[in-house]
């Protein structure tokens, strides 16, 4: 069963989510990118973003 939320709940929420801008839209990007991985990328999306990610990771290791 799913709770819901209490006005002092959501209103802390939007707090912390005004406070923390940058961390809630790297949160949201990282969400999106799983959920296009596990639900609808094809095999060539799967490919071409092994590359994609291969290329960040050597950027961040020369960091």
């Amino acid at each position: 069963m799913v709770e819901k939320l209490t006005e002092a709940r959501i209103k802390a929420n939007k707090k912390w989510d005004e406070k923390n801008k940058e961390r809630t839209s790297y949160l949201r990007s990282r969400s999106s990118a799983k959920s296009f991985i596990k639900n609808k990328a094809t095999k060539e999306d799967i490919d071409m973003l092994k590359d994609v990610m291969k290329d960040r990771l050597n950027d961040l290791k020369g960091v």
